[in-house]
């Protein structure tokens, strides 16, 4: 089989230029006493001042090694949002690195569920990437092989193992993942890339790796997970494969496909980070009732959409959906869970702007929170006709309930999970 990577973005031949400057020496000349003093010195800096700090340092520094590490130090601070301030300050980034990395809460979740039987002590990470999922897999206690085709990739991933102090548990090689020998590994953890030279990329076949060698890599192990995109198509999983949605903070992040011993074929899971909560089910649960408006409403977590376990939450809350398209619930009596955010409805309109506004105002409302589902509006434009005043606030749902275009007005549940 050939290379199934596809020509990584920090490749300096991607550029077709021969006198682009080669990014791998540019990250090398960081590792460096002098590099290191460098970057050391540009943790606080702001980046609105870029110029005139460039200009200083440039005076005792090469240009070159300014700019690398002002743009290492640009990316340290946009991964703090993803690895927290004390390892973001310590490791090495690349655009594309910190861009597709895994977060560090949802890699730690990942790394548990590999750890929790005790029998996986090594994994394979295939395509690592700047080495996020092999960082939380070895502080898991698990041996890692991390592997990834770029060769500044690589070296950074390698550069994050020995800042962090897990150099003995992490090697990572520079090789196409396809000529890789997994025998000897406990489990396989594939992370393709999903973005393209145009963006996104939908279609899990043009994923790199592909998804079918993907699937195939993980059934040739004892176990696997790979890491795919949140929104692929249900009718694209393996069957052989427990699927599972990580959100967290309300946020849905990823889906993960799981394979072999201690995972369970067909099933499907929702989980919730940082709490943890898991709801699965291993067999595809009937269709909801549906019914009329209650007096609460309840917002399942986007987690539990995708996994299609909207079923499981309308009947622990003894409820419904407003339509059947619509992943809303409703019901007639208050209803708490970590899976949904859930609000007292007071008015239900068909949908109008004038109307809407008449009422906005006749309860003073000067703060409106818009959500939608099954709605073209936007929740901007909106905001500004009503031209809100007042004290009070208010929550306001467009969806359609029964087919038909709908106004739901509310407020959150005190103590709502949401």
């Amino acid at each position: 089989m050939g290379r199934v990577n596809a020509l990584a973005p920090n490749d300096p031949s991607a550029t077709g230029r021969s006198d682009a400057p080669d990014p791998l020496a540019g990250f090398l000349a960081l590792r460096t006493p002098e590099g290191a003093a460098l970057l050391a010195g540009l943790r606080d800096y702001d980046p609105a001042q870029e110029l005139a700090t460039a200009t200083r340092l440039r005076r005792t520094h090469p240009a070159a090694l300014v700019s690398a590490a002002l743009g290492q130090a640009r990316l340290r601070q946009r991964a703090v949002a993803k690895f927290g301030a004390e390892d973001a300050h310590r490791m090495f980034f690349t655009p594309n690195g910190v861009e597709q990395a895994t977060r560090t809460s949802v890699a730690a979740h990942r790394a548990r569920r590999f750890a929790a039987g005790g029998e996986v002590r090594h994994v394979a990470d295939l395509c690592c990437g700047i080495g996020g999922d092999a960082i939380a897999l070895a502080r898991a206690g698990i041996r890692v092989t991390a592997v990834d085709r770029d060769p500044l990739t690589a070296e950074v991933a390698r550069a994050n193992a020995a800042a962090l102090g897990l150099a003995d548990l992490i090697e990572v090689r520079c090789a196409d993942v396809a000529a890789v020998d997994t025998s000897s590994c406990d489990a396989v953890f594939v992370d393709p890339a999903r973005r393209g030279g145009r963006g996104r990329i939908f279609d899990p076949e043009a994923y790199s790796p592909p998804l079918s060698w993907a699937t195939g890599a993980a059934l040739a192990a004892p176990r696997a997970a790979l890491k795919i995109a949140p929104g692929i198509p249900h009718e694209a999983i393996p069957e052989q494969a427990e699927a599972e949605w990580i959100s967290d903070g309300g946020d849905v992040k990823e889906a993960v496909l799981w394979f072999g011993e201690g995972f369970t074929p067909g099933a499907y899971r929702a989980t919730l980070l940082p709490a943890g909560a898991t709801l699965w089910s291993a067999a595809p649960l009937p269709a909801p009732p549906v019914g009329p408006v209650g007096r609460y409403l309840y917002e399942p977590d986007g987690a539990v959409i995708r996994a299609r376990l909207v079923a499981d939450l309308v009947a622990r809350c003894e409820g419904r959906l407003i339509d059947e398209t619509i992943a809303y619930i409703t019901g007639d009596r208050p209803y708490t869970s970590p899976y949904t955010t859930g609000y007292e409805i007071t008015d239900q309109l068909p949908f109008g702007m004038k109307k809407l506004k008449a009422l906005l105002r006749e309860r003073k409302v000067g703060v409106l929170t818009v959500k939608k589902r099954g709605s073209a509006v936007e929740p901007e434009e909106l905001r500004r006709r009503m031209k809100l005043q007042g004290p009070n606030s208010a929550t306001v749902f467009l969806t359609r309930v029964a087919g038909a275009p709908t106004m739901l007005i509310g407020h959150p549940l005190t103590g709502s999970d949401g």
